[in-house]
């Protein structure tokens, strides 16, 4: 059965020398090294890469080292609840703020709660370069096939859908994918219909049934700051100011560079319970299989927005956007000078020529607003 999965699965234990022994050939990958690792020399990682077992050994000798060098560096600190609610292997179904940073952060709390990291789905649209595919799939990704013509994409759905159901169900695996294709640019996290309707494709039972093998665990993750807000705003204005616009695949890099490097303040995962037992409940209450999807969406959606940590850029967006006091008495006048200065400092990286900075300012105030919105929506 796995053989239909080769073009877009993660490596096997046995393919992972040949894949380190590509990989090291790349000098961009090489470079790489040096620059995340300048005391080691390249030839030694090299060696020690040839000599790793499995993908879960690459991980806690060369990725966990520099995610806790990054939560070091360009973070407060990166914190989790609800681990102990997680089931069986898992579809871990979140929000997505940033395109490497959101799943990668995720292992590293799985890891450090004495957990395996999961399987992780990316879209072909950010492998610029064939390196880049090697390296995520030995990271444990599979690969979301985007950029196909439409007559393809049905079976490539199936395909997705196949495997992630293999890997939960036959591999013993968790997955992470997010809740909609794509970054939720101004926060307004939506689980998308499609999503749902691809996860229950391959199964053979009924719509809800086909989810409930799947065991889908929303998970919030919020962060203070978001480093690649101000790419984000400037891309609003861009797509305002022309309909055709769209983003260079150095835009992308751009964004994962900034999203790696950037400041985050405090990071936080929120893991929740399975949804089984409410898809039970949606399965003896709804015989409409459309209005059982969107009951799903608002059940997914609740759990993510409900669980939010919201800090005082949240409080203060949401007053200055709404142009309301309510949360006036929560944030203390240093906390406001923080936020103020944080804001203009992003607005200042925005390098448009006919930079328009009262919408720019709207969209940052939404993107950090939106979080307290729809929180308050579940109360």
């Amino acid at each position: 059965m796995e053989q239909t999965f080769d073009n877009i699965r993660p490596y096997n234990p046995d393919e992972l020398h040949d894949a380190f022994s590509r990989l090291i050939k790349e000098p961009t990958f090489l470079a790489l090294i040096q620059q995340f690792m300048p005391q080691i020399p390249v030839e030694q990682v090299c060696t020690q890469l040839l000599s790793l077992p499995n993908a879960t050994a690459f991980q806690k000798t060369f990725i966990v080292p520099l995610l806790n060098d990054i939560e070091a560096k360009h973070s407060k600190g990166i914190t989790a609840s609800g681990i102990d609610s997680i089931t069986r292997p898992a579809l871990f179904v979140s929000n997505h703020r940033d395109i490497v940073m959101d799943s990668a952060l995720m292992d590293l709390v799985l890891f450090r709660a004495g957990l395996d990291s999961v399987e992780i789905g990316i879209g072909d649209n950010l492998l610029a370069a064939p390196w880049i595919q090697t390296l995520v799939r030995i990271n444990k990704s599979f690969i979301v096939q985007r950029d196909l013509p439409v007559r393809e994409m049905p079976k490539a759905f199936l395909q997705l859908s196949g495997y992630i159901r293999y890997a939960i169900t036959q591999k013993q695996t968790g997955v992470w994918i997010a809740q909609r294709e794509g970054r939720a640019k101004d926060s307004n996290d939506r689980t998308q219909e499609s999503i749902l309707k691809m996860f229950a494709l391959s199964g053979t039972s009924s719509f809800i049934n086909n989810l409930k093998e799947l065991n889908i665990s929303p998970v919030a993750i919020s962060y203070e700051y978001d480093p690649c807000d101000y790419l984000k705003a400037k891309e609003f204005q861009q797509k305002r100011d022309n309909a055709n616009f769209k983003k260079s695949p150095q835009d992308d890099l751009l964004n994962m560079q900034t999203g790696i490097m950037g400041y985050k303040g405090h990071v936080h995962y929120a893991f929740t319970p399975s949804i089984n037992p409410e898809l039970t409940q949606i399965a003896t209450s709804i015989d409409n299989r459309k209005e059982q999807i969107e009951a799903v969406v608002t059940l997914i959606d609740k759990r993510i927005h409900s669980n939010y940590t919201i800090y005082p850029i949240n409080k203060v967006a949401y007053d200055e956007l709404l142009n309301t006091k309510c949360f006036t008495a929560e944030v203390s006048p240093e906390e406001r000078r923080e936020v103020e200065s944080y804001l203009e400092q992003q607005l200042h990286k925005i390098d448009l020529s006919n930079n328009d900075y009262d919408f720019l300012r709207h969209k940052l105030l939404e993107m950090y607003a939106n979080p307290l919105i729809n929180q308050l929506a579940t109360k």
